[in-house]
């Protein structure tokens, strides 16, 4: 609907500057304005809220984060702060950190900026680890999406995921094929129709969602038509395109998309033979050419066993979950790669420029480097890009500059201070001197471990010799001579200690400068708040759209019974008002304007309403209070089962049943003499509660349980009494029956 105010393409324009080559020839495609700003940064202008505004696409892009952002907490039903977020593997620095303000602007934390290749080899590999034997399994993923193509070659094993090498063509994808057909039919039409399509951007929109569909046919079809009413100056087009007519105006496009493939198996150094798996993603991966040609390179088929639209996102997804100490992911090791060559230069005490590559081209990411400095003063250290082919044309090699310093003085007047300077490559691919100490080790005396004196050996006990008699007469006397001799003292011992001191490290990086940043938080957040009050009110308008037309229709059909003629009328007239009113002066109005429009005609038609929903709930309560209160007294009726229950409760019970029933019977009778259109005697709530209120009588006393029966005392048994203790128990003594003294049987006058 406005084709110059829907930005497009920003993953292509975020981080570059107006002036840039790639930028220059991608602009004229776009309908929406395109400026460069005071700094050659791109200026995109906009509409909003009836305003000419200007956008950077970083500020853009944190726009769309903070949408999904809001969609996400909406879905999650929890605030959102922390994120992975994918970026194409050829983003430079300035794009990764243009990526990651992008992030900061819109409220998120970013936790990693993935590639999307290796998201896609993560999202494909920890669900197949069961597959992956002690061999190594290398799987190459092409990804052909809308603005580019990208490669990664990935070995997996049973717990990683190793990236060997990546290839890419930043300007080959979908959007390309689409381009050079959109380019041959503006020929056409303006050789047959004499209009050109280009000079109007609606026109162009509409040719170009045509194409796409175009497209999307010839995947699967040999020829598809192209049929477009009114397209430019109320004249109609016609026309058609076949797969080869197609494939050759793509001709020099299919001529570069194997050149990325080959570079990044030639890195990674292997073969075709030595590829399980190629799997190809992204939308436009879908031509057929495309299968075809990595069927004549790789000589098997190309699997499509990922979600070609999502699978980036899963990928994100499981490596924000490994970060996230909330969540227990299998382990699975993720070894990323880095595609372009980093050096690190300064200058020599001889002012000489030294040079060093320090990370090389597919290097592992994370990854640390230590390098050893000499100096007494504050020095510097630019990083910069080695290959300038592998950038944009005309993009900036510098990375940053990094100034080490102030360096402590070395105690040694002729000597200089040792540096040790640590440079990492972190998660996020940006290059940065994390951190530089000073370095002394110093030479200390310590003092020597006292030894301790050897045990004196025991004077022999008078009487006592030792071998030879002497021993005894040795320990004897004042004058006893000394058997071991007293230790020497030891001498101090020289010991190395190393003394660190932490030297600033003063950075120069790219990206967004902190005010400038802060300034566009609270921008975007006032922005988010009106989209809020925006949303709010919509709904708002909408419920009271919503409540004139059901309510109309309701009145002349549901609600008919429970309304006089003359108020019917009234209402009506006011909901055809109010409906006037939305189109006209109400078509753009606050939110607090709709909610008391839409409680002005619910103060009418509520009344109304309840007269009909009690009309269909009174009967169903006043059935459930009646069933309630005739099973309770039933149950409170004297029997066995209830023979435990004091008289009088039950009776409180019937009595209680009794007086329910004659209070419905009663409101019942009073209902039936009103009529419809009277506000009613009886309330279904007011049943309701009065079902309550019985169940909280009657159940209490009927739920009483039966008191459990007296426990039986237990029997006393009368155990034998013990005559004798311990070892001297005499024997029982035998009578002259033969028995025992104590067993003798009883007396015949002890019998019963």
């Amino acid at each position: 609907m406005q084709p110059k105010n829907t930005i497009v393409q920003l993953k292509r324009l975020i981080g570059l500057k107006f002036s840039d080559p790639e930028v220059q020839a991608i602009v004229p495609s776009f309908l929406f304005p395109v400026a460069a700003g005071p700094n050659d940064e791109i200026i995109i202008t906009v509409n909003y809220q009836g305003e000419k505004k200007t956008f950077t696409p970083e500020r853009l892009v944190a726009v769309i984060l903070s949408d999904l952002k809001s969609i996400a907490e909406a879905d999650h039903g929890a605030k959102v702060t922390d994120a992975v977020v994918s970026v194409p593997v050829f983003f430079t620095d300035a794009q990764r950190r243009a990526m990651l303000d992008a992030c900061h602007i819109s409220g998120l934390n970013t936790m990693r900026l993935m590639h999307e290749t290796t998201a896609t080899a993560l999202a494909y590999g920890i669900f197949k680890t069961a597959e992956f034997g002690d061999d190594p399994h290398n799987v190459v993923f092409v990804d052909v999406g809308h603005s580019a193509l990208q490669v990664c070659v990935v070995r997996f094993t049973k717990s990683q995921l190793k990236v060997l090498a990546t290839g890419f063509d930043r300007n080959l994808g979908g959007n390309a094929f689409d381009q050079a057909m959109f380019d041959h039919f503006c020929e056409e039409f303006k050789a047959t129709k004499k209009i050109d399509v280009k000079t109007n951007a609606r026109a162009s929109l509409r040719l170009r969602i045509a194409i796409e569909k175009m497209k999307k046919i010839l995947s699967a079809n040999p020829e598809a038509p192209l049929s477009i009413e009114c397209l430019m100056d109320e004249v109609d087009v016609k026309s058609s395109m076949t797969r080869e007519k197609m494939e050759e105006l793509s001709k020099d496009l299919l001529e570069r998309m194997m050149a990325p493939v080959t570079s990044a198996m030639s890195e990674a150094g292997i073969v075709p033979a030595d590829i399980k798996a190629v799997e190809l993603v992204g939308n436009a991966s879908r031509m057929p050419f495309i299968p075809a040609q990595l069927k004549a390179f790789f000589g098997f088929e190309c699997s499509r066993t990922l979600n070609a639209s999502e699978c980036v996102a899963r990928g994100c997804a499981l490596q924000g979950a490994m970060l996230s100490p909330q969540f227990k992911v299998r382990d699975f090791e993720v070894v990323d790669s880095f595609p372009f060559p980093v050096s690190l230069s300064w200058v020599a005490d001889d002012g000489e420029v030294k040079d060093m590559e320090m990370f090389e081209r597919n290097n592992a990411v994370p990854s640390t480097k230590m390098m050893t400095f000499f100096r007494n003063e504050t020095f510097a250290i630019q990083a910069k890009y080695v290959v300038p082919a592998l950038l944009p044309p005309g993009a900036d090699t510098a990375v940053g500059a990094f100034e080490v310093g102030p360096v402590p003085k070395s105690k040694d007047p002729e000597g200089k201070t040792k540096l040790k300077v640590k440079v990492r490559l972190n998660l996020n691919g940006l290059v940065s001197v994390e951190s530089a100490q000073a370095v002394e080790e110093i030479e200390e005396e310590v003092p020597p471990e006292e030894v301790p004196a050897p045990p004196q050996q025991p004077a022999a006990e008078n009487g006592e010799n030792g071998e030879n008699g002497e021993n005894a007469a040795a320990a004897e006397g004042d004058d006893a001579m000394e058997t071991a001799a007293a230790p020497e003292p030891a001498a101090p011992v020289m010991k190395k200690r190393v003394i660190k001191t932490d030297v600033p490290v003063k950075s120069t990086v790219g990206g967004l400068p902190a005010k400038v940043l802060e300034t566009f938080v609270a921008e975007e957040f006032e922005m988010a708040l009106q989209d809020r009050v925006m949303e709010e009110t919509k709904e708002r308008k909408n419920a009271v759209e919503e409540y004139v037309y059901g309510t109309r229709a309701k009145l002349s059909d549901q609600l008919a019974p429970f309304v006089e003629p003359e108020a019917a009328e009234k209402f009506r007239a006011a909901l055809e008002a109010t409906e006037d009113w939305l189109y006209d002066e109400g078509e753009d109005e606050t939110k607090g304007v709709y909610v008391a429009k839409l409680e002005e005609l619910k103060k009418m038609g509520d009344p109304i309403e309840l007269r009909a929903a009690e009309e269909r709930a009174r009967p169903a309560a006043g059935a459930t209070l009646a069933s309630v209160a005739a099973a309770f007294e039933a149950q409170a009726a004297p029997d066995d089962a209830h023979a435990h229950i004091d008289a009088q409760d039950l009776e409180k019970v019937r009595d209680e049943c009794k007086a329910a029933l004659d209070w419905l019977a009663e409101k019942t009778a009073l209902q039936e003499k009103t009529a419809k259109t009277a506000p009613p005697v009886l309330l279904s709530a007011d049943v309701v509660k009065k079902t309550e209120a019985l169940k909280r009588v009657a159940e209490p006393i009927l739920a009483r349980p039966k008191p459990a029966p007296p426990k039986p005392e237990p029997t006393k048994v009368e155990e034998p009494m013990d005559t004798a203790e311990g070892d001297d128990a005499a024997e029982p003594m035998e009578t002259e029956g033969g028995a025992p003294e104590g067993d003798a049987p009883p007396a015949a006058d002890d019998l019963d």
